[in-house]
């Protein structure tokens, strides 16, 4: 295991310049997060050839700081450290300064979160602080670090002294850790030979270890901090499906029922908080991601399938409005996130006195509200309340002695208030720039609550962003990443690709658009052609063209947000059966294949990869409908019931023409007809309802 070295003890500062610097080039760049430091008295350099050639002519070591603009700790560190100028001289005199968005650029906190961990055998996280050589290679790193020596970890300038100290006496050490570390990061890369077609045992050894994760009292995965881990979530609604798993229902369930009840949901606005720092889902890091939330639509959704829980269609139509209310840009696609803080404090806007909320609130409405949410007993959140779920409605209609219906009532009139007087507060900052993949995210999470709620705000939006995807974001055959209005930069990664394949599929089957279709089948084409390893199989997250970094990764773990390399799987597969090309058949079924020594060892920690073994193993049903919209209602009802994750459905009104691949022969006849189809094979046309029901039964 490559390890980072033991610095020198801290060392007097007295030689370091500590008047004047260069004016901050982050000014000129259009990331909210960079603008954010543009005015530093740090020298910052946007990541790029004149900061990397700096750095060679000067035989100076690079200060990599990698963060995102909701990010609490980045703010802390830039309020306490970028922003004072005796720190500020430290750096600029001993080394380039390069400040990077994580969320424009993936590539690069990808590298650097890897070799973080392989330096110091820990996880990494935001603000990410690598020390590189001129060549770009990591030779030391953490994440915050104060400005004065606590939690542990020294303050930051004598960290500087002793990085600088030991860069200029051990040349040698750096090269030969270098060489070794270079190595370890390809080595990563390589995937192992499979030698025979994974089968159903890591989708059981998966379960297997969630169950031992799963937290029976507060739901989810693991104790505090704890994240909301879409994936593995989805992956016990799948599994349940797939075989009948009570189990892994229960710990979806209850999972996604705590949360809800919990301050990590918004109560007032909608939305969901990126994550919890209790076990309990009750105070969260309160910043809001486009990426947790487009997840969390579809979460709730397919949970809302399963159970017809009111409170989960409750969940999806408030974040649903939160996103179309605060997160869409008026050309139609999607910010990216908004911060923790507001007026420099994480967390103020969502707070409440409980003085303030008597003063707006009648007597009734106060004495339910506050058993409602908490206002009852002590507060939560610094010295004030964050609002959480502390009492069901039947329980304060009997201590109140009045009906439910009337608590309901009452309760949704308290919280019409409260969110009336919270939004003349100072908001919290929102990063404005539109990330294609997050868009494809939410795309298919609008898609699929509007097909839920049959809900024509949301499934007009979803289309919308689609839209703006393809006019603003695809440009001359190839896709861009980000957008700051309609000006569109920056060369997409394969996420980008794979979430917006998966979203507007989503979103063809709620709405058909002979145009998403084509988009789709060009990004696709694209994957193919720019992101596909010809020789192991899968895919890279950068493209064949895109700038050489030190090493070209390959997306396989989820995170956050599931593996670029799994969507792209499970998209392309779903995208061949469709139109029966077998192209994308291959390519899919080659990237589940070369990485199945990764998931089989280690199942978890891969359940993206896995939801695409599942379709590999049982390809998706096809189905698609020909007939006015009014002729197919029934139909579509009939297809749609229930829970039905291995069913793609599509109903393509009798005027499209020009259709692709299979889909050109499935023709109109008469006023419905619906084709069915599932691995290469697919039935007669099927001219009545009664037909269609019996043949998604399975009956004969």
């Amino acid at each position: 295991m490559i390890r980072q070295p033991r610095l020198p003890p801290p060392a007097a500062m007295s030689n370091v310049a500590s008047s004047g610097h260069p004016a901050n080039r982050l000014a000129a760049e259009r990331s909210p997060y960079l603008l954010q430091h543009a005015h530093n008295p740090v020298d910052w350099h946007p990541w790029g050839d004149a900061a990397l050639a700096l750095a060679r002519a000067q035989d100076k070591p690079i200060l990599l700081s990698i963060g995102y603009s909701a990010c609490h700790w980045c703010h802390v560190m830039a309020h306490e450290s970028f922003e004072d100028p005796a720190t500020a001289a430290v750096m600029n005199s001993l080394f380039v300064n390069i400040k990077v968005d994580r969320e424009e650029r993936p590539d690069l906190d990808r590298i650097y979160q890897l070799a973080h961990q392989m330096l110091t055998g820990r996880g990494g996280g935001w603000p990410l602080t690598m020390f590189l050589t001129p060549d770009q290679v990591p030779f030391f790193g953490g994440t915050y670090f104060p400005r004065e020596a606590r939690y542990g970890l020294p303050a930051f300038t004598d960290l500087l002294g002793r990085v600088d100290e030991y860069y200029r006496s051990h040349r040698a050490q750096i090269d030969q850790q270098n060489h070794e570390l270079l190595e370890a990061l390809a080595g990563n890369q390589t995937l192992g030979d499979a030698k025979a077609a994974p089968g159903d045992a890591p989708l059981r050894r998966a379960m297997a270890e969630l169950s031992g994760l799963f937290d029976p009292v507060n739901g989810g995965f693991g104790g505090a901090p704890k994240f909301p881990q879409a994936p593995l979530i989805e992956r016990c609604l799948r599994e349940h499906a797939r075989s009948g798993d009570e189990q892994a229902l229960r710990m979806a369930l209850l999972t996604l029922e705590q949360m809800a009840r919990g301050g990590i949901h918004d109560h007032l606005g909608g939305g969901f908080c990126r994550y919890s720092v209790d076990a309990e889902w009750n105070i969260p890091h309160f910043e809001k991601m486009l990426s947790d939330n487009g997840q969390l639509l579809r979460l709730y959704a397919q949970a809302a399938q399963i159970t017809a829980s009111a409170r989960f269609d409750a969940v999806l139509h408030t974040t649903g409005q939160w996103a179309l209310r605060e997160m869409r840009s008026p050309d139609g696609g999607f910010y990216a996130a908004l911060d923790a803080d507001s007026e420099g404090e994480e967390g103020r806007f969502y707070a409440w006195d409980r003085a303030e909320v008597k003063a707006l609130l009648s007597a009734e409405e106060y004495a339910i509200l506050a058993r409602r949410f908490g206002l009852d007993s002590t507060p939560n959140f610094e010295h004030r309340w964050h609002l959480r779920v502390c009492a069901d409605v039947a329980d304060i209609a009997s201590e109140v002695g009045l009906s439910p219906q009337r608590v309901a009532v009452v309760l949704s009139g308290a919280m019409q208030k409260l969110f009336t007087a919270r939004s003349a507060r100072v908001r919290p900052g929102l990063d404005d720039k539109i990330l294609a993949g997050w868009n494809g995210l939410m795309i298919g999470g609008l898609a699929l609550a509007g097909r839920h709620l049959n809900e024509t705000t949301f499934i007009d939006a979803a289309a919308a962003a689609a839209d703006f995807a393809r006019r603003v974001l695809w440009q001359d055959g190839r896709l861009k990443a980000v957008a700051k209005g309609e000006q569109a930069y920056l060369a997409a990664y394969l996420d980008d690709h794979a979430y917006l394949l998966d979203g507007l599929l989503e979103l063809l089957q709620t709405r058909w658009n002979g145009e998403h279709l084509a988009f789709a089948v060009d990004l696709a084409e694209v994957m193919l052609a720019h992101f596909q390893d010809p020789d192991q199989g899968g895919f890279f997250h950068t493209a064949d063209d895109h700038e050489q970094l030190i090493v070209r990764t390959r997306p396989l773990g989820d995170d956050a947000t599931p593996a670029g390399s799994a969507i792209a799987a499970r998209a392309l597969g779903r995208l061949g059966h469709l139109l029966g090309e077998p192209r994308y058949l291959d390519a899919a079924a080659r990237a589940v294949h070369s990485a199945a020594g990764r998931f089989q060892e280690h199942p978890l920690g891969f359940c993206g990869l896995l939801t695409a073994l599942e379709e590999q193993l049982t390809p998706p049903q096809t189905l698609i409908l020909r007939g006015a919209p009014s002729a197919l209602a029934p139909w579509l009802a009939a297809a749609r019931t229930g829970y039905r994750p291995l069913r793609i459905t599509l109903a393509i009104p009798p005027e499209a023409a020009d259709l692709p691949g299979v889909l050109a022969h499935c023709r109109p006849q008469g006023e419905a007809v619906a084709y069915l189809c599932q691995g290469g094979q697919c039935s007669a046309p099927v001219t009545t309802l009664d037909g269609l029901v019996a043949a998604l039964s399975g009956q004969p």
